[in-house]
């Protein structure tokens, strides 16, 4: 595997301070929830997706259980597979085992999350060359040399997509195909609208992990950049905002507040919000839209039997001059 660069983590350090006091600083308050995802954070949301409320997690891995093979016919031999915020890579076996890949690409803002998931990959994948780059894969990514001359397979589980707004979602969308190239193909996750009863307890669940992995901001931000926030005069809360079709997370003050972040003083009023992260759910029309906004053509689509998730495979498309 390769070396980290010590450089992208001091700018990615620098990006978490500007992002949480510009963030802070804002009304609404808002911070980007990719920083959600530091080592805590990522081990945190791993935990999400094994409780019983949280649906997607299980029900993509069966998708991908059941569909990577017929992946695997479309896509051919010798790809390299790119995976976009990586994590644990617990998806991840399911799709190297059936496509075979001349190189693994794993993507994370998480250095530390990215080694760890990565040392564990490389026992079951003993003569796979993996490539990992700790990079914000909203930003322009330098594909390792190992993967620069084959074709790609970008892989984008976890309905990811669904945390962006649908403009911030196609801006990434079209970055992807930048860097993977026309004629790649993207497997990509994205999660359906479904009753509210159903979406809220998924991101609320009862044993108030998603809670702690929402708080950890707080956390972050009071070790990373000298903040001075009480955690204890917050709460996680999870709404569903029918209008834009999409759960909210937000950190929500108990009571009146003033704290320092980064030599900045703050003062929130009791239920004054911190929005952190959007999960946003599709129609099926709304997803062939989105990628095909952002020049990927959807060439299979498989859901579950419930209707609940759906797993896409894209191509790449030339640009066109004209209708």
């Amino acid at each position: 595997m390769t070396d980290f660069d010590a450089g992208t983590t001091g700018a990615l350090d620098s990006a978490f301070r500007a992002d949480v006091l510009r963030g802070l600083q804002s009304h609404p308050r808002a911070i980007p929830a990719r920083w959600l995802y530091d080592h805590a954070g990522s081990g945190l949301f791993e935990d999400i997706t094994d409780l019983p409320e949280y649906y997607p997690t299980r029900t993509e891995r069966g998708l991908l259980d059941a569909h990577c093979p017929e992946v695997a016919e479309i896509a051919g031999t010798g790809h390299a597979v790119v995976e976009f915020g990586s994590g644990s890579s617990v998806k991840t076996p399911i799709l190297l085992r059936a496509v075979k890949p001349a190189v693994y690409v794993p993507i994370d803002i998480s250095g530390e999350f990215l080694r760890e998931s990565n040392a564990e990959l490389a026992k079951d994948f003993p003569d796979l060359d993996i490539a990992p780059v700790e990079a914000d894969f909203m930003h322009p990514v330098e594909m390792p040399e190992a993967a620069q001359k084959l074709p790609r397979i970008g892989f984008f589980p976890g309905s990811t997509i669904g945390n962006m707004v649908p403009r911030t979602g196609v801006d990434l969308l079209r970055r992807m195909r930048e860097n993977l190239g026309e004629g790649a193909l993207l497997l990509i996750g994205m999660d359906r609208v479904k009753d509210e009863e159903i979406l809220v307890p998924a991101y609320d669940d009862s044993a108030g992990v998603t809670a702690d992995f929402n708080l950890n901001l707080i956390d972050r931000i009071n070790r990373e950049i000298g903040g001075d926030i009480p955690r204890e005069k917050f709460r996680h809360r999870a709404v569903w905002n029918a209008s834009h079709s999409r759960i909210e997370m937000h950190i929500e003050a108990l009571e009146p507040v003033d704290f320092t972040v980064g030599g900045e003083r703050f003062h929130m009023e009791a239920g004054e919000t911190i929005h952190t992260e959007n999960s946003h759910k599709f129609a099926p029309r709304d997803q062939r839209l989105l990628l095909r906004a952002a020049g990927w053509e959807p060439i299979r689509e498989w859901t579950d039997e419930k209707g609940w998730f759906s797993l896409i495979l894209a191509e790449a498309t030339p640009q066109r001059f004209a209708p």
